[in-house]
């Protein structure tokens, strides 16, 4: 099994991917503020639920699958809509949380299931990320000869430049949050966390 990738059009993808992910977004949002609510691991699974939705893009996108995709436009506007409703109820849940004297290292408002599905709704929600990648591809590999390793070294670009990017975010996120242990400044932490995951929420409805 060979790849149609160069050592060029590699790093020219992965630097690319660096550059995009970095840019403040719905998803950039939910990882921080899933960290600050509830701590790294937390946003680890957070981002786990985004490059999961990033990988099914990006398999629809390689394999010209763009036909289908479009067919379950109806599809992705439910889960767009279901995504919407969860993050907000997440941040309304975040308002509504007792604040009260704890170790930074035990707070734990939320499963990780909940932080992976925030993840994936915010990914899976956003049709028009499927169509970046069909836009966004061609410029690095020929998508008519593309191989399986090609669609393998491709995912783990945007492991190493979508996770990466993400997690640095939650680790910034989390070295922040060590500063807030008394239960006034607990609050504040669920209150601002709680209004990210709402705004997410609502940018993710209304974005077309």
């Amino acid at each position: 099994m060979q790849t149609t990738m160069t050592f060029s059009s590699i790093v020219a993808l992965l630097g690319a991917m660096i550059i995009l992910a970095a840019v403040p977004s719905p998803s950039v949002f939910a990882v921080v503020a899933r960290t600050i609510s509830s701590g790294f691991t937390h946003g680890f699974v957070t981002v786990v639920g985004i490059l999961i939705g990033d990988f099914v893009f990006i398999i629809l996108a390689i394999y010209g699958l763009s036909a289908i995709a479009q067919t379950l436009d109806s599809l992705f506007v439910v889960v767009k809509y279901l995504g919407s409703a969860y993050l907000i109820w997440l941040g309304i849940q975040l308002w509504r949380a007792k604040s009260k004297v704890v170790e930074v290292e035990g707070i734990r408002e939320s499963s990780w299931l909940s932080n992976f599905l925030s993840g994936l709704f915010i990914t899976l929600g956003d049709q028009k990320a499927l169509l970046f990648y069909l836009g966004f591809f061609p410029a690095f590999i020929e998508l008519k000869n593309v191989s399986v390793l090609d669609t393998c070294i491709i995912m783990a670009i945007a492991t190493i430049a979508v996770g990466g990017v993400k997690l640095s975010y939650a680790y910034m996120a989390d070295k922040a949050r060590l500063i807030f242990q008394s239960s006034r400044a607990k609050k504040i932490i669920n209150i601002i966390a709680g209004t990210v995951m709402i705004g997410t929420g609502f940018v993710l409805l209304i974005k077309t």
